[in-house]
């Protein structure tokens, strides 16, 4: 742009980069003055495990830029995390803030939360204190403290001012440890706090600006304000939209049928063949022609009148009361039952016993017993 003459100031075409500004005052491109830059704005995000801090990745794996909203300006990480490291990741819109973010002359702290298998004692890791050397890279100071045990698994929290490549997982590994979950859960004054897994959020412009003038400053001032994540809706081969549903409608509960409500039902049925039933108001609907027979309807009483005689088929016998034994047998041919012989069919009833006075027994003779020594000649 300077090599084509299109930036000036103060009226003058530059014809060098060579030139220190102290300000974009003056400056213009194309005869229109340069707005003043745009206040730097920074974001936390939850980063989940399994994803690249990276805009793309050859192998085709996912990263962050795939979960972020779409919605959001042009963000940069600051710093980066592994592909199973999960926990706060800073994002901002300008690059001083990160260059002053990632620098270790800064003097930023980032706090981890480290889930290790295998032996380790608090003596060990305060010895991290000075620093350690692996494999040829000085690692600075480290302060690590063991939070709790579970079994054979530990959580470690370590606090560094470094951040070098794999620089946690390195050092546990140095002791014998196997790592098996790293969360970084604070950077700086800005803490991860109850973030969800896959969310972001903006903090506020005077943190920002707050922290630019103490960057060692710790605590994590408000709430960063979440940002949405629009639903982008897909629509292909499998998923066609489906056409609305009827709305279903409520079970109305059964209404209890009364001998009352049944009733007024059959004197408003004959009293008026032609209405109609009205849903919930009439329980049972009569009609002169036909009647619903219900649960309570009575049963037919017994007849006081005797039965009619039962009818003889030909060439079989009546039958008669035997006083002798007791029941009624098959008359003998050409003899019918006298009326005596009827009367006398029903056993005769006892006469009730009277009250203090009991049935005499027939008395039986004494039998008794001599003795043979005792025979009476």
């Amino acid at each position: 742009m300077i090599a084509e003459g299109r930036v000036a100031l103060d009226g003058v075409v530059l014809d060098t980069p060579a030139t220190i500004l102290t300000s974009l005052t003056g400056v213009t491109v194309d005869g229109e003055p340069v707005a003043a830059p745009a206040a730097a704005r920074l974001f936390l995000y939850h980063k989940p495990p399994g994803l690249l801090v990276t805009e793309r990745d050859p192998a085709g794996r996912k990263t962050i830029y795939d979960q972020l909203p779409d919605d959001l300006p042009r963000l940069v990480p600051v710093g980066r995390l592994d592909l199973n490291t999960e926990g706060l990741l800073l994002m901002t819109t300008d690059g001083e803030l990160k260059r002053q973010l990632e620098l270790p002359a800064t003097g930023v702290e980032r706090a981890y939360r480290a889930r290790a298998y295998g032996p380790i004692t608090q003596e060990q890791l305060e010895e991290l204190i000075h620093g350690v050397e692996i494999e040829g890279v000085r690692y600075g100071s480290i302060n690590a403290n063991l939070e709790r045990r579970t079994g054979a698994n530990v959580w470690i929290e370590m606090i560094l001012t470094e951040g070098k490549n794999r620089e946690v997982r390195r050092v546990l590994e140095y002791l014998g440890l196997k790592v098996s979950r790293l969360i970084r859960t604070r950077y700086g004054p800005f803490l991860l706090g109850d973030l969800a897994v896959g969310e972001i959020g903006e903090v506020k412009q005077h943190d920002v600006v707050s922290f630019r003038k103490d960057p060692t400053r710790k605590g994590g001032g408000e709430a960063p304000k979440l940002v949405e994540k629009p639903r982008t809706e897909r629509r292909g081969p499998q998923q066609i939209p489906s056409a609305p549903k009827a709305p279903t409608p409520k079970p109305q509960p059964a209404r209890r049928i009364t001998k009352t409500s049944a009733n007024r039902a059959d004197k408003a049925a004959f009293a008026e063949p032609t209405r109609q039933a009205q849903p919930g108001r009439d329980p049972v609907v009569l009609t002169k022609a036909t009647k619903v027979k219900r649960f309570y309807d009575a049963k037919p009483k017994a007849s006081t009148e005797a039965p009619a005689p039962r009818a003889i088929a030909p060439g079989q016998r009546p039958k008669v009361f035997s006083p002798e034994l007791g029941r009624n047998v098959r008359a003998k041919p050409g003899r019918t039952a006298t009326p005596t012989e009827t009367a006398e069919r029903a056993p005769a009833k006892s006469t009730p016993r009277t009250a203090g006075k009991a049935r005499a027994a027939p008395s039986k003779p004494a039998r008794v017993k001599i003795h043979k020594s005792r025979t009476r000649k």
